[in-house]
């Protein structure tokens, strides 16, 4: 039976997790579910109350490749993950961001949603993504973002889950029939982008590394 990661989305900007270009990517934030969840895990992006969505899936994805930050920044597969900041609002939010220029070498940050304003390297945000040197990627995905699908109360009930800071794993029946619920529930809606994120028109500014604000 897989484990089911289960937290709270605080800010839906299409960067974490980037549900663009045919994967759905948790590449940076979360090193705590980066660094433990395993190929046929799921994972599981429930709203709180700053996006007015307590209760509501944004996304859902089963983990189907796990990658070091190198081979995701190599792969051909995932060039369109790179960010380009002078692009579409897509683009401007590629999560494709750390690769290092020799084995030993330190981190370089690409200029992104997680640097600076001037695009120099956010010190915050680099030390919290690279707890976890893991990319996580999904074929097997649904992504609702701001037309997230209101999870049936029983459902959560049944797991005893909490909205709550951090995230949390389980592994039982319950778990289980909320995937199954997703998965049957929206079959159609499978890698799909089904709506905008929340917060993508904040798509050009910042994440300091910081509360909830975008600059």
């Amino acid at each position: 039976m897989p484990n089911v990661y289960i937290y709270v989305v605080d800010r839906d900007v299409g960067f974490a997790p980037n549900p663009f270009h045919g994967y759905c990517s948790l590449a940076t934030c979360k090193p705590g579910i980066r660094s433990t969840a395993q190929v046929g895990d799921w994972i599981v992006g429930v709203g709180g109350r700053r996006l007015n969505a307590t209760g509501k899936c944004i996304f859902a994805m089963e983990v189907t490749r796990k990658i070091g930050f190198q081979e995701y920044w190599d792969d051909r597969r995932y060039v369109d993950k790179k960010p380009i900041r002078n692009g579409s609002s897509v683009r401007l939010l590629g999560d494709n961001i750390y690769h290092r220029n020799g084995a030993s070498s330190p981190w370089q940050q690409a200029d992104s949603h997680h640097s600076n304003a001037d695009g120099s390297p956010n010190p915050d945000n680099v030390n919290r993504d690279t707890k976890s040197d893991r990319v996580l990627l999904s074929t097997n995905f649904f992504y609702f973002g701001s037309n997230a699908a209101a999870i049936l109360s029983h459902l959560l009930e049944n797991l005893g889950y909490q909205n709550r800071m951090g995230h949390s794993i389980f592994t039982n029946k319950a778990s289980l029939e909320l995937i199954n619920w997703i998965t049957s529930e929206h079959s159609e809606q499978r890698n799909r982008v089904i709506a905008d994120p929340y917060d993508f028109f904040q798509s050009g500014k910042r994440y300091i590394g910081k509360g909830s604000t975008l600059v």
